[in-house]
Formats: structure tokens, C-alpha cells, sequence
């Protein structure tokens, strides 16, 4: 389909970028496993030279990712952590970054860890109200890094009024739309310059794939990103593309379903009584509810949950009892996942900084999947006991 501007999210998550292959006629995308391409005379070919910079299967791929987006373009990398340096490398020495005082682990480690030590400077701060942003705003400050839904304290921030304060200062906003997915959330639409997934999560969506992307609109910013990208070279291969675009076939089919079973767990488990706290958007007493329903289209399903035992012992029982749920690291596929933050994907935050924020030991993050919900709520209940 040439087109596809004007047709439904399920529609376009089929089509886009999809066109039958014109040596063939097959109708799913070719693996064009290849490293380089043969030219008429130097110079001289037809768009493809080397693999590092385009392949036709990953092109495929950025065509659906940035239609799903509201996006111009779009830019897949080997994983999401590659996209988020990518980003990172639009700074130079002495630029400074506003970002949030719960992210995820690994992004704070590549902050911390990797560009600090290149002179950048990152605020870590709560960014619920974003009446408390500007006042970490100064001459050098070039980005604000927002996540929504944060992870895993399931923070909502208001990505509309950051992008007033980008725009007013002159600033980047990218927003980690991982949580979210597409089809929750579209930040281009609320005035982000840049988004990013972890396309291992939601658009992979069946845990057999690492990759990251990049979404943008601004010419110019795309056209830097797309020169770090080249040249710095965290780029996908073909079959890692093929994976992800045959997900994103069902993305809309499996968000419903990621929806309606967050919601019924998320009930179930703000009565358990060996729960103390549930953190879901969908509440309406949850921190920014309503601005979480304004710039989303449901809430999703990840969910946290803190244990009213706070002995690690007792953590560490519950997250190995589980039979449905598997306990392991990552979000987003078709089965439902339990992880423990505190040791597994935030474990690189020191302590009393990511407790600072809510992740605390007898917290426990649910990536909640598209099994049958009953099967799933007798699993937590028998693991709870």
C-alpha cells in the first residue's frame, strides 16, 4: 500500500511498510540477508551499498514503527540501549540533561556510568509536576529525557507540558515510550521531538528479539541521528527486523488483551491483603490518573506492587513461587513475567537512591501477558498465600 496515512492503527500495524516484494510478489517482507551490494560502477547503485547504513528488511521496519508513531521517520538500532546512546551523542561536553528520578536501571547506568564521565550533566528529579522542571532549566541545558509510565513505579508525566517547557527553552524532549507502546501513546502527537522504544518490549512482543528504535519528525534532528547511527554502527540485522515486523502485526490484537488483563489483576490486587501498594495508572486515586487518561488511550499492563512483609526473604519466596508468571528480566511478550527490581533490572542504581524513589526490596514488577486472566489470578493467588 502506497498511502496508508488515513487508515485505523490495526490496519497500518499490517501494511505499513509492507509492500509485496517487486522481484517476487511475496507478500511478507524478504530477509535480505546480505552485507553489501553489488554497484553498476562506483558510486553508482541502487540506494543500498553496505549493510550498516540500509537494508531493505530493516527499511520495511522503520516504515511501520514510524507510521504506528505519527512519525516522518524512524531509525531501528541493535538494541533499545543503542538508541538511547544515539541520543545521548547529540550532546557535547558541558550540556546538561533533566531526566527522571525513576528510570530504568540501565538508562541510569549509561547516564552515571558512561556520558558523565564525557562532562554531561544529568538532573535526577521528580518530573510528576512538571511545574518542577524550569528551575533545573539553564543556558546549558539541551534535553529533557522523559519515561512514561516510569519504570517500575509506573510514574505518569505530563508529556504536553514538558514539551511547552522544551519549546519555551529551546530544548529537546525524547520520551522512553516503551511502557506505553504505540498504541497506547503517540508522544510526537503531544509535541516530543524524539521516541524511543525498547522494540524488544511491546512491538517485538514475543521475547525472542533485541532492538531499539528512534521516531522523529524535525528533519534536522533525524538527519544527525541517522549519521551517529551510521557511523557509530548499533544497527539491526535483517532477521532481527523480520521478527519485529511480523510482531507488530498482532501489536494491536495483544495490547487489548495486555490492557484487560492489567486491569482485572491490578483490581484483584489492591484487595489482596498481603499487599500494601499497587502502582497501575489506571487507578484513579494513582499520582497523575487524570493526565495519564488524557495522553493515553488505556493503561496498559505493567503493574508493581509492594509486599507488606518487607523482609527479603519473604520477597525473594513470593517472586520464586510463581507457576504461570516466569521470574526474568525484560517486559512486553506474550507471557507474563515476574522481576525484582531492586536486584535484577535496577540493580546497578545504588541503594538508597532507587529506595529514594519508590524501589524499594519488597517491590515486585509484573509485566502482565495475554495468557488466559483466571489462570493468571489463581497464580497469584497461590504465591501470595
Amino acid at each position: 500500500m502506497s498511502d496508508i496515512s488515513n487508515l485505523k492503527f490495526g490496519t497500518r500495524a499490517i501494511h505499513a511498510g509492507a509492500d509485496a516484494d517487486a522481484s517476487t510478489g511475496a507478500i511478507m517482507t524478504p530477509i535480505f540477508q546480505t552485507s553489501t551490494y553489488v554497484q553498476e560502477y562506483p558510486g553508482k547503485h541502487k540506494g543500498y551499498a553496505y549493510a550498516r547504513g540500509k537494508n531493505p528488511t530493516r527499511e520495511a521496519l522503520q516504515k511501520n514503527i514510524a507510521s504506528l508513531e505519527n512519525g516522518k521517520h524512524c531509525l531501528c538500532f541493535s538494541s533499545g540501549m543503542g538508541a538511547i546512546d544515539t541520543v545521548i551523542k547529540l550532546l557535547a561536553p558541558g550540556d546538561e540533561v533533566i531526566t527522571g528520578d525513576d528510570l530504568y536501571g540501565g538508562s541510569y547506568r549509561m547516564f552515571t556510568k558512561i556520558f558523565m564521565n564525557y562532562g554531561i550533566k544529568f538532573h535526577f528529579i521528580n518530573m510528576t509536576d512538571a511545574g518542577n522542571i524550569e528551575q533545573y532549566i539553564n543556558a546549558k541545558t539541551k534535553l529533557i529525557w522523559a519515561e512514561t509510565p516510569t519504570n517500575p513505579t509506573m510514574q505518569i508525566i505530563d508529556i504536553e507540558a514538558c514539551a511547552k517547557l522544551a519549546a519555551k527553552h529551546n530544548l529537546i524532549l525524547a520520551v522512553d515510550n516503551t511502557f506505553a507502546s504505540p498504541y497506547l501513546q503517540n508522544p510526537l502527537n503531544l509535541g516530543a521531538h524524539i521516541v524511543m522504544h525498547s522494540a524488544t518490549k511491546y512491538l517485538g512482543g514475543h521475547s525472542d528479539v533485541v532492538m531499539g528504535a528512534l521516531i522523529v519528525n524535525d528533519a534536522k534532528i533525524y538527519e544527525q541521528l541517522a549519521f551517529i547511527h551510521n557511523t557509530c554502527g548499533a544497527t539491526p540485522g535483517p532477521m532481527d527486523s523480520f521478527l519485529v515486523m511480523r510482531g507488530l502485526k498482532t501489536l494491536h490484537l495483544r495490547m487489548e488483551r495486555h490492557c484487560y488483563n492489567g486491569r482485572k489483576i491490578a483490581e484483584f490486587l489492591e484487595k489482596h491483603p498481603a499487599i500494601e501498594k499497587v502502582y497501575w495508572p489506571g487507578f484513579t486515586t494513582h499520582p497523575n490518573h487524570l493526565i495519564a487518561k488524557k495522553q493515553m488511550r488505556d493503561f496498559g499492563g505493567m503493574i508493581s506492587i509492594v509486599l507488606k512483609d518487607k523482609s527479603i526473604e519473604n520477597t525473594f519466596r513470593v517472586a520464586s513461587s510463581f507457576k504461570v508468571f516466569s521470574l526474568a528480566e525484560s517486559l512486553g511478550g506474550v507471557e507474563s513475567l515476574i522481576n525484582h527490581p531492586a536486584t535484577m533490572t535496577h540493580a546497578s542504581i545504588p541503594k538508597d537512591i532507587r529506595e529514594a524513589a519508590g524501589v524499594v526490596d519488597n517491590l515486585l514488577r509484573l509485566s502482565v501477558g495475554v495468557e488466559d486472566v483466571e489462570d493468571l489470578l489463581n497464580d497469584l493467588e497461590q504465591a501470595l498465600k
